[in-house]
């Protein structure tokens, strides 16, 4: 069963990790692949983190995956948010769509 859940997470987290790369790929401007890449790195991360704890058991080795799991849930996000901040402030503006081509595709 710990297997089953184990494979589980890990297929879960490297979808989310190809998606991510994916969407740093096709996305137009610089802040959505920012969102891209800060949400699906720590969701990827997390999924395989999670399956490396429950194979790890109860032991030294999953309080160390905790630990680096909480880097990952605090770094992450602070330097998504960092990158956009400093963006902002040298003037690069977020690509947005013009109001005939918003009001045509819905």
């Amino acid at each position: 069963m710990i297997d089953i859940l184990s494979w589980i997470f890990i297929v879960t987290g490297c979808f989310f990790a190809v998606t991510g790369g994916i969407g740093i790929l096709r996305l137009p401007d610089l802040y959505s692949r920012m969102h891209a890449a800060g949400l699906t790195d720590t969701l990827g991360a997390w999924s395989i983190l999670l399956a490396l704890m429950l194979q790890g058991g109860l032991s030294l080795a999953t309080v160390k995956l905790v630990m680096i799991g909480l880097l990952l849930a605090f770094t992450s996000p602070t330097a998504t948010h960092a990158l956009a901040r400093a963006a902002l402030a040298t003037g690069r503006q977020p690509q947005l769509a013009d109001e005939e081509g918003a009001s045509s595709k819905s």
